[in-house]
């Protein structure tokens, strides 16, 4: 964890709790830090997943955080107070705030100024602040990843209000490749959650095989050391090259730096601006054009026409095969048509800101299957 974020923050071992996975860690700290019908407030557009993990056991509730694309979908003070106050008005108890960082779906890291007013903004409230960091060995460019404890330690004694009430979740699954070993952890400074959640961990253990491996392949700091920056060239190397096929097609996407997801806008390509038009697009995409994609509705996203394409989980020659796909479907359409028309003209980067929540899948048309051998 410390090497990852650049040894700028050191960690206690005694406020460090082992859970089996990032899921189990989130489900525990809902557990520790909200009762039955209290709310956490999180920026969207969110990990779908997250419906289930906070909420089906825990009886936690989900207030979203509106973001969009006009500033790039960054969380601000003004989003926070609305989604605050709309749970008020619900009468839910807000308990806490609860960030992806870096993001899944949008791939982009927490500029470190959002990171100090979302600070400010729990500190006000006297609520807590989880900070999911599952992806924080994959950022691959600038700005680079700036962890929430590491906004603490430069707050030095002005933290002292608010230390115990920032908590950060970690996984192996994403930086070392390792989802099925269910290796996670919980950091907090909390003695109170720290105890509730190590009695907890009880309930979803890490094998004494998998801590026994992982106790010599964490050892060796050369191996991962090269294994974590080797992991970030490929991720980039396969992120701009879905980057460049999709604007060869008139597809734009938001400017990303970090995860294994792009966060791209197909609204053109819908035949109505809404979500029952982006839910057509979807399942076209999926059953016509034969690839996986995630409708940004089910990240709770409320711009129609956005979509998460995960682009780690192939090799180059597959995701050619894909963009060949994607092409010929949006020459297809008449706004596609177009599209692509505008696209052989150079054109700005944008920066503004893609739910199955799976990740981009490829579904082999007979067609199609010795080109992807």
């Amino acid at each position: 964890m410390s090497e990852q974020r650049g040894y700028k923050v050191a960690f206690d071992p005694s406020n460090i709790v082992l859970t089996a996975g990032a899921t189990s860690a989130n489900e525990a700290l809902m557990f520790c830090l909200a009762d039955h019908g209290d709310a956490f407030l999180i920026p969207t557009p969110y990990y779908p997943g997250f419906d289930r993990d906070l909420k089906w056991r825990t009886g936690a509730e989900i207030v979203p955080v509106h973001c969009t694309s006009a500033n790039g979908f960054r969380v601000t003070r003004a989003a926070l107070d609305d989604a605050y106050r709309r749970a008020q008005k619900r009468r839910l108890r807000v308990k806490g705030v609860l960030i992806t960082n870096p993001s899944n779906p949008l791939g982009t890291t927490a500029p470190r100024a959002d990171l100090e007013m979302i600070v400010e903004f729990v500190a006000a409230r006297g609520i807590h602040l989880v900070s999911d960091e599952i992806y924080s060995g994959t950022a691959f460019g600038e700005p680079g990843f700036v962890s929430v404890l590491e906004v603490m330690a430069e707050r030095g004694a002005a933290a002292a209000d608010v230390s115990d009430r920032v908590h950060v979740v970690y996984s192996l699954s994403k930086d070392l490749g390792l989802p099925g070993f269910r290796v996670g952890a919980i950091y907090s400074s909390n003695a109170a959650v720290v105890s509730a959640a190590t009695k907890m961990s009880s309930f979803g253990l890490i094998s004494s095989q998998t801590q026994y491996l992982l106790a010599a392949m964490l050892g060796d700091k050369d191996f991962t050391r090269s294994y974590v920056a080797e992991n970030k060239r490929r991720i980039k190397e396969r992120h701009d090259q879905l980057v460049d096929g999709l604007r060869e097609i008139g597809i734009s996407c938001l400017e990303s730096n970090a995860g294994l997801f792009c966060w791209v806008d197909m609204s053109h390509l819908m035949r109505s601006r809404s979500f029952a038009g982006e839910m057509e697009l979807w399942k076209k995409v999926v059953f016509e054009v034969g690839l996986n994609i995630s409708p940004g509705s089910s990240c709770h996203c409320r711009e129609p026409g956005w979509f998460r394409v995960c682009f780690a989980n192939m090799s180059a020659k597959t995701l050619d095969v894909a963009m060949q796909r994607l092409r010929s479907f949006v020459e297809s359409t008449t706004n596609g048509a177009a599209a692509l028309r505008r696209a052989a003209v150079p054109a700005r980067s944008i920066s503004c800101p893609i739910a199955i929540k799976w990740a981009l899948r490829l579904t082999p048309s007979s067609g199609d299957r010795k080109a992807e051998r």
